[in-house]
């Protein structure tokens, strides 16, 4: 049996299911972005295992993505990827979304990756040869973007802050700026599996809460 992965990104708006055999991609899914992904990644996984005749105690492992990106899609990526995995017995990487995005970008020597955090704010992360610089952070985007003179911008919050771009910024396709499939595959591939407790304790990438939580905290008078 050949070496079968399930691919599972759901940090945007449009969740992806992949299944990629060694280091190919065979079958792709897109996730029905008017419907919670919740619904139908499960059906979506087994339909794209049964075309490929494999079944979930085949696979080789599962790849992850992890974000940082939308609060609920996430959630529900990695618990169903944490549930199959365990279930299956199969290991499981999980893949930082923004790593991802930087494969996409090779010819980029310095690269900054966004991804809107909400309030004015950004996920922000510095890359450099598509390796991390810096740690993920949570940063003004008023205070950053107009500063990015001689680097490139990549990732889903490029163009909700467009407006607070430098224009000495170098913006990376359009195309390229979300998290593919292909790309989580090939550096999950370089990645080592977690282990059973992590696996356990595994959570998607939060530096903050969900926006009912955040409004929650807001409304909690301060002693």
């Amino acid at each position: 049996m050949p070496d079968y992965r399930l691919i599972l990104e759901t940090s945007g708006r449009i969740g992806q299911v992949g299944l990629a055999r060694g280091d190919v991609l065979v079958r792709v899914a897109m996730l029905d972005a008017t419907r919670r992904h919740a619904r139908d990644l499960s059906s979506t996984v087994s339909r794209l295992l049964a075309e490929e005749g494999v079944t979930p105690r085949e696979l080789a492992g599962i790849i992850v993505g992890v974000g940082p990106g939308g609060y609920t899609g996430l959630r529900v990526g990695v618990m169903s990827a944490k549930a199959l995995a365990y279930a299956a017995g199969c290991p499981l990487i999980a893949v930082p979304t923004f790593h991802a995005i930087a494969h996409q970008s090779p010819a980029c020597q310095r690269l900054w990756v966004l991804a809107d955090a909400l309030q004015g704010a950004i996920y922000f992360q510095r890359f450099e040869g598509g390796s991390p610089i810096d740690e993920l952070q949570i940063v003004p985007a008023s205070e950053w973007l107009p500063w990015a003179s001689g680097v490139a911008l990549s990732g889903p919050g490029v163009a909700i802050h467009a407006a607070l771009v430098s224009c000495a910024a170098r913006v990376v396709p359009d195309a390229e700026r979300d998290p593919q499939l292909a790309s989580l595959l090939a550096v999950g591939l370089r990645m080592p599996p977690v282990t059973r407790e992590e696996l356990l304790r595994l959570e998607p990438i939060y530096l903050r809460g969900s926006s009912a939580e955040e409004k929650a905290k807001a409304t909690v008078p301060q002693v």
